[in-house]
């Protein structure tokens, strides 16, 4: 096992998150696009905590259409009008100007906090990291 995972498992345990065994590293563009049709429904948080699930726990494909499909109906959703937007593309250009931004500010990874406009916090980072940065700040005014 890989020192990212075994990080990954150290942390969720401390807060109740089990992480499964991946053997594919998924490529999430579909599910990023199926997250934008479920933010557009109103439904972006359930969808969103179901995917990390799906991805992180159960160790799925979350680049599959049938995971996706499988998602959105736990979610709520019509699996068929999910799997649609995702066929036809209605987000991608939304997607590439995310995209487009990210590069605009050097992000470099996700998920990545940005305080201020001024502090970056980039990666899964403990609470202590958050905590100390929030004191700097405190301390600096």
């Amino acid at each position: 096992m890989s020192g990212f995972y075994e990080q990954l498992r150290s942390r969720g345990k401390k807060l109740g998150i089990v992480f499964g065994d991946h053997a594919v590293l998924s490529n999430s563009r579909a599910a990023l696009e199926a997250s934008e049709y479920a933010r557009d429904a109103g439904n972006y948080d359930l969808f969103h905590e179901n995917m990390f699930h799906a991805y992180f726990t159960e160790a799925l494909d979350i680049g599959n259409l049938e995971v996706i499909a499988d998602v959105a109906a736990k979610s709520g959703m019509k699996s068929v009008n999910v799997c649609q937007a995702v066929k036809d593309g209605r987000y991608r250009l939304r997607l590439d100007e995310a995209r487009k931004e990210g590069q605009m500010i050097n992000l470099t990874g996700v998920p990545t906090f940005i305080v201020n406009t001024k502090y970056t916090i980039v990666g899964a980072q403990p609470v202590d990291v958050f905590r100390d940065l929030f004191n700097k700040i405190e301390k600096s005014k």
